[in-house]
């Protein structure tokens, strides 16, 4: 038989927190046993001796199972915060991670017009476009995934936030009707195909049509690169996420393609996570081959 001293908020939270394997044992275990008992997570130092009832506590037991297995909190939750907003997440895409705000405050900070229209390639649970509509109503912003889940899922976080934001079903730019943009914005795929963080941490759980894109990781960047400046009004932006250790490359892709200004942005751990570039139609492509991915275009 449980003992009531066993039951309490911080007993539960340290035995939790030394089962769970992952970069923020604590928060998640915080995480978990708030979702379960509505407390907050303030409140477990506040009064750390609060007793959990005998069916939070077995509740919470289930979860944190789960969780030292491997799932994500985002699926135990059902949820992830982005940009303050409570976004619905499942396992049909992408987490929503705190270091893509940083793509979020550089679209943000861009010289776009009042009533600009951004496309957000890739929007899985709709964070970026969310976010963005979020900060700028009047904006036109239109949100495209390939996974009838994730266009869904998005259209759901829209309508539960109450932001306009339009989620249509297309692979990049495929099935989009005709139309040009003063932004596009993207965090696609860019992880190679034989990364060993693959079989590591939450990404096991998380759809490889979100993460993986060909042998360098670039399959998709090359993409987006190559038909963006057909989307573009004069002047428009293209902003992407990569990894830490793509920049030089992606530079390589935008300048090679011709947009001017390129520049590399970072992440909050100061990691080169960013590259963004200005369309001029008068602009010289330099190698046109690039986006077949030959080895001296890269």
């Amino acid at each position: 038989m449980t003992s009531k001293s066993s039951l309490t908020c911080e007993a539960l939270l340290t035995k939790a927190s030394t089962r769970i394997d992952s970069d923020s044992p604590r928060l998640d275990a915080e995480l978990l046993l708030s979702h379960i008992t509505g407390l907050s997570r303030t409140s477990f130092r506040a009064w750390p001796e609060r007793e959990v009832t005998d069916a939070h506590a077995e509740t919470f037991e289930a979860l944190v199972q789960e969780r030292v297995a491997g799932r994500p909190v985002a699926h135990l939750l059902g949820q992830q915060e982005f940009w303050s907003l409570p976004l619905k997440v499942s396992a049909s895409t992408l987490i929503p991670r705190p270091d893509t705000e940083c793509l979020v405050e550089v679209a943000l900070d861009l010289p776009l017009p009042p009533q600009a229209r951004v496309l957000d390639l890739g929007t899985g649970s709709g964070a970026i476009a969310l976010a963005l509509a979020s900060e700028h109503p009047e904006w036109q912003i239109t949100a495209c995934d390939a996974v009838a889940d994730a266009v869904a899922l998005a259209r759901d976080n829209a309508d539960a936030l109450g932001l306009t934001v339009s989620v249509v079903k297309s692979s990049w730019f495929s099935e989009l009707t005709s139309g040009r943009f003063d932004l596009i914005v993207s965090n696609p795929p860019y992880i190679p195909d034989n990364d060993h963080h693959l079989t590591e941490g939450d990404v096991r759980f998380e759809p490889a049509s979100a993460l993986v894109s060909g042998s360098d990781g670039l399959d998709d960047i090359r993409l987006i690169a190559d038909q963006a400046p057909a989307w573009l009004v004069e002047g428009g932006w293209l902003l992407v996420e990569h990894g830490f250790d793509q920049a030089e490359a992606v530079a390589g892709l935008f300048h090679a393609r011709g947009f001017k200004d390129v520049e590399t942005r970072q992440d909050y751990g100061n990691r080169d996570r960013m590259t963004l570039g200005r369309w001029c139609s008068g602009a010289e492509v330099i190698d046109p081959a690039f986006n077949r991915g030959d080895a001296d275009a890269q």
